[in-house]
C-alpha cells in the first residue's frame, strides 16, 4: 500500500513551479511584455461586448453551454493533477480546521472576506434562474460545484508544495497550469468572463423590465432583437452598464484590487436575498420556528461574512455602497414619487354618469370626438372609474363617441400571463377591457386591443363599422382614439418639504424615460395626452368679502 506522500516529499518531486503574478499574460512567453496594456485590453473586450448588445446574442447564447462546459472540466481536471500530488489537501473537508482557523488565529476572521470570494458566481443563478430554468440549474450546478472545488483544493495543494511561492501578487490559479497551457488558459479564462458578463448583462435587462412593470423604476424603451423568447435589449441601461464597467476598470485599474467592492457587494446580495426568502416564507405561513432558526443559521452566516467584508470599505466597498445607493435612491423616488400621485387619485362610481354618457353618445349637436373613444384606467373594480377621466370626457370639452372603452391593465405574479376579460357596462356603448399581463410581458396595449377587438366583432358581440353614413355604405370601420392622462403637479396648494424634494426628482426622472404612448406600444398618430392638475379634494381657503367697500367707484375723482 502507498503511503500517503509528505510535504517534502512532494516538493522535492516537483520540478520548479513556474509563479504567475497579477497580470499572467505577460508570462504566458518568457520575457513576453505586451505592448498594449491589459487595461486597454480589457476596455476594448468590454465595449465590444456592449456593442454586439444592440443586434443580439443568439450567437452568443448558442456557445454558453459548449463553452462553459469545457471550462470547468478544464479548471477541474487541473486541480485534480495538483491534488494527485498532494492529496493531503483533501483533509480540508473536515470542518475542526475551519473552527481552528477561526477560534485561534487572530486574523482568521478578517480571513472569511477572502474566503467568500469563492462562492462568487453563485449570485448569477438568481439572474440566471429566470433564463435557463429551474431543472437546468440544479441538474448543471452540481458538476459545475465538483469542478469549482476540484480547482480550489489544487490551488491550495500548489500553495502547500510551494510555499516559497507566497509572495504578493502571486496568482495560484494561473501557476498551476503547466507553462505551454499557459496562454490557452488565458484565453479560455478570458472567454468565460465574456460570457458570464453576458449572463448578468441580460439579467440586468430582466431586472429592469420586471422593475419597470411593477413601478420601481421609470420607462424605458425595451427592444426584442431576435425572435427568441424573452431575449431583450434596453439601450439606455446598456450603456449605463458600459459607462460604469469602464470607470471600474480604469478606477482600480487591476482586478486583484477590486476584490474589495465585489466581495461587498455579493455579500449584500445574498443577504438580502435570505432576507427576502424569510419574508416571502412569512407570507407563505411557515411555521415561525422555522423562520426563526432559519433566520438565526443563515443570519450568523452572512453576517460573519458581512463584518470581514467590511474591513475593506476603505480600499473599494465605498463603491459598492454608492452605486448601490444611487440605484436605490432612483427606485425610491420613483416609488414614493408615484404613491404621492395617488394620494389625488379618486375613483367614482361609474353608474352615476351611465345616462350622462349615454346621453352624450347621442348628442347630435356636439362634434364627434371619435367613433371609438378608449382611455386607459387604473380602477381596480369594474363599477369604478377615475374622476379624472369623467373630467376628461365631460368637461375638457365634452367628447362625444359612437363608443366608451376603459382599459385596465393588471401586471400578475404568473411572468408569462396574457388573458383578458371584457364587460359590457352598456351594450354597444360603454364597455371595459380587463388585461391580466405578467411582469415578464410587454405590454404593447395597442395590439393587444386590436385582437380584443377583432375577437369580440368575430363573435358578433359588437359591431364596429363606422356610423357616418358614407364610410357606413362601404362597411368601413369606424376610427379609434386613445387618450392618456397625465396628472401634473399644479401649485395652488403646497407639499411638504421632503414630498415637494421627491416631486422634483420624480419629475426630472420621469422626463430621463419614454412617454406612456411608447411604453404602452400605442400608435402615436391616433393618441393623445391631456394634462390635468394634482387637485387636493375638498381643498377650501377662507376668503371674507370686506364690509367697508366704499361705494364710490374707486376711479372716480
Amino acid at each position: 500500500m502507498t503511503s500517503t506522500p509528505s510535504r517534502s516529499s512532494a516538493c522535492t518531486r516537483m520540478s520548479p513551479p513556474h509563479i504567475v503574478g497579477p497580470t499572467p499574460l505577460r508570462l504566458a512567453k518568457a520575457g513576453f511584455d505586451p505592448v498594449i496594456p491589459v487595461v486597454l485590453i480589457a476596455l476594448v473586450i468590454i465595449s465590444a461586448l456592449f456593442l454586439v448588445q444592440q443586434f443580439g446574442t443568439k450567437f452568443l447564447g448558442n456557445s454558453f453551454g459548449p463553452i462553459m462546459f469545457l471550462w470547468f472540466s478544464m479548471i477541474g481536471f487541473l486541480g485534480m493533477i495538483q491534488i494527485m500530488h498532494f492529496p493531503i489537501i483533501l483533509k480540508a473537508f473536515n470542518p475542526w480546521y475551519a473552527y481552528n482557523l477561526l477560534a485561534h488565529y487572530p486574523m482568521g476572521f478578517i480571513l472569511l472576506g477572502a474566503v467568500f470570494l469563492c462562492t462568487t458566481g453563485a449570485e448569477a443563478l438568481y439572474s440566471d434562474l429566470g433564463h435557463c430554468g429551474l431543472k437546468n440549474i440544479r441538474i448543471s450546478w452540481i458538476y459545475v460545484k465538483m469542478c469549482l472545488i476540484l480547482c480550489y483544493l489544487g490551488q491550495g495543494a500548489w500553495i502547500l508544495t510551494n510555499p516559497s511561492a507566497l509572495i504578493p501578487g502571486v496568482n495560484p490559479f494561473y501557476s498551476i497550469m503547466p507553462q505551454w497551457f499557459l496562454m490557452i488558459g488565458i484565453v479560455m479564462a478570458t472567454i468565460a468572463a465574456v460570457i458570464a458578463s453576458q449572463a448578468l448583462i441580460s439579467g440586468s435587462y430582466t431586472i429592469i423590465s420586471e422593475g419597470i412593470l411593477l413601478n420601481f423604476w421609470p420607462k424605458l424603451n425595451i427592444k426584442h432583437p431576435t425572435t427568441i423568447k424573452g431575449q431583450m435589449y434596453i439601450p439606455t441601461i446598456n450603456w449605463l452598464l458600459w459607462f460604469f464597467c469602464c470607470f471600474i476598470i480604469l478606477f482600480f485599474r487591476q482586478s486583484s484590487k477590486m476584490e474589495a467592492a465585489y466581495g461587498l457587494s455579493i455579500t449584500i446580495t445574498m443577504l438580502m436575498t435570505s432576507v427576502l426568502l424569510v419574508f416571502y416564507l412569512s407570507i407563505k405561513k411557515v411555521s415561525p420556528v422555522f423562520l426563526v432558526l432559519f433566520a438565526m443559521v443563515y443570519g450568523t452566516i452572512e453576517g460573519s461574512f458581512l463584518l470581514s467584508n467590511l474591513n475593506k470599505f476603505a480600499s473599494g466597498g465605498w463603491v459598492t455602497i454608492m452605486l448601490a445607493s444611487i440605484i436605490f435612491f432612483i427606485m425610491y423616488v420613483w416609488y414614493r414619487g408615484r404613491t404621492i400621485k395617488n394620494r389625488f387619485l379618486v375613483f367614482v362610481k361609474i353608474e352615476k354618469y351611465l345616462d350622462l354618457l349615454s346621453d352624450l353618445s347621442q348628442d347630435k349637436s356636439i362634434p364627434k370626438y371619435a367613433s371609438n373613444l378608449v382611455y386607459l384606467t387604473r380602477a381596480n373594480y369594474p363599477n369604478e372609474i377615475e374622476s379624472k377621466v369623467m373630467y376628461s370626457i365631460i368637461n375638457k370639452p365634452p367628447k362625444r363617441a359612437d363608443r366608451y372603452w376603459f382599459v385596465h391593465v393588471n401586471i400578475v405574479d404568473d411572468p408569462h400571463r396574457q388573458t383578458y376579460t371584457v364587460e359590457q357596462i352598456i351594450p354597444d356603448i360603454i364597455i371595459r377591457v380587463n388585461f391580466d399581463i405578467g411582469f415578464k410581458v410587454s405590454p404593447k396595449i395597442n395590439l393587444m386591443f386590436r385582437h380584443v377587438v377583432d375577437e369580440m366583432v368575430k363573435n358578433e358581440e359588437i359591431n364596429i363599422i363606422s356610423r357616418y353614413e358614407s364610410l357606413r355604405k362601404h362597411d368601413i370601420p369606424g376610427d379609434f382614439r386613445f387618450v392618456l392622462i397625465d396628472r401634473i403637479q399644479n401649485y395652488d396648494f403646497d407639499f411638504k418639504v421632503f414630498d415637494q424634494f421627491i416631486m422634483d426628482v420624480y419629475t426630472v426622472l420621469k422626463k430621463t424615460g419614454i412617454t406612456d404612448v411608447r411604453a404602452y406600444g400605442l400608435d402615436s398618430s391616433s393618441t393623445i395626452t391631456e394634462q390635468v392638475p394634482l387637485m387636493l379634494q375638498n381643498h377650501k381657503i377662507t376668503l371674507h368679502r370686506s364690509h367697508n367697500q366704499k361705494k364710490e367707484s374707486p376711479f372716480a375723482e
